[in-house]
């Protein structure tokens, strides 16, 4: 078991107060709807939810900002919303949890993603999802990245949402590793195979088992029960470590921990912290904030990654898109000594 002490811990959460991350992304809105089950419909073989509590939360880029605000960070968002009731919900929320939205752009063109989670016993049964799935403008494109070039100067790393709905594009991406690179700033990003773009040379990915396999164009067809001694896991590590060029390739394995891969050196395996797993909605995006946190707060790799483990075991014990504070995180470090 890897152990970070608590000391370094609070220190690294101390130093991640004075630095400043760059949200840029996909913005969305999540709204969970529960209530109880008893009966069957007799207008056709669905359930009737007896309607309890609405909740609304920031999700997608939005929830990878509240994340990080929630651990101290100064934290700016930069996306594109709709000029709709969502739109200013969302914006709403996001002051509430101190994040800095300078960086909205309300277009009349576009409509705020509203993804509506249907819970009933804590079982979800089904998701609606209210988006627009398309490139932004030219003009949506140029608000966002004046926004983001004024942000820049300041900035200690920048985290991509890439959810395929439209904000991040191969134009956006070459402009961000340009100034990023410029300015020697930290850029991270949780890749979607399904959004071809150019995922290279970027500092930090954070796939899942799932979507490395997608992204090397291998099969994942033999798991095995240890990562480290995993063949197919092992040669997707090397494709994506040779094609994409990260300086860091976090794999997130669910129960089984993250697999943290550089070039030139051995994977080592973070055993999962996670005493019982209530829903896992949100979880990477608490991985890449948590461990980007770590980073800009002078973290070596491997402190980052036993950081973020900590933070993505404590979320997934909580419902819905939910966020951890500091002193949950600094007492899971302490629980281990």
């Amino acid at each position: 078991m890897l152990i970070l002490p608590a000391h370094r811990a609070k220190e690294i959460l101390n130093r991640g107060k004075r630095a400043s991350i760059l949200v840029i992304g996909d913005a969305m809105l999540d709204c969970f709807v529960s209530g109880e089950v008893s009966r069957i419909s007799p207008e056709a073989p669905v359930p009737i939810l007896r309607f309890q509590s609405e909740s609304f939360m920031p999700g997608g880029a939005a929830n990878v900002a509240r994340n990080l605000t929630s651990l101290g960070a100064p934290t700016a968002i930069f996306a594109v919303t709709g000029q709709d009731r969502e739109g200013r919900q969302l914006k709403s929320l996001l002051k509430k949890e101190r994040v800095d939205c300078r960086g909205l752009y309300a277009s009349a063109q576009r409509t705020t993603c509203l993804k509506t989670r249907i819970v009933a016993r804590q079982q979800q049964i089904v998701r609606v999802d209210r988006e627009l799935v398309q490139e932004l403008s030219d003009a949506e494109q140029a608000a966002l990245q004046k926004r983001i070039l004024e942000a820049l100067p300041g900035a200690s790393a920048v985290i991509l949402g890439d959810y395929g709905k439209g904000a991040v594009t191969d134009f956006l991406l070459a402009f961000l590793k340009e100034e990023c690179r410029r300015r020697e700033i930290w850029i991270s990003m949780d890749p979607k195979p399904v959004h071809k773009i150019n995922f290279a040379d970027l500092s930090l990915i954070t796939p899942n088992r799932k979507e490395a396999f997608q992204l090397a164009g291998l099969d994942d067809a033999t798991p095995h029960a240890n990562p480290l001694e995993d063949k197919n896991l092992r040669l997707a590590v090397s494709r994506l470590l040779r094609r994409l060029r990260p300086a860091v390739l976090l794999i997130t394995l669910g129960e089984q921990g993250m697999l943290l891969c550089r070039r030139g050196r051995t994977p080592i395996l973070v055993s999962t912290l996670a005493q019982e797993v209530f829903d896992v909605s949100g979880a990477g995006d608490t991985a890449i904030a948590s461990f980007t946190l770590a980073v800009a707060a002078g973290a070596s790799p491997l402190e980052a990654a036993v950081f973020s483990n900590h933070a993505a075991g404590i979320v997934v014990g909580k419902k819905g898109t939910a966020t951890i504070s500091g002193k949950e995180l600094l007492a899971s470090f302490k629980d281990r000594e």
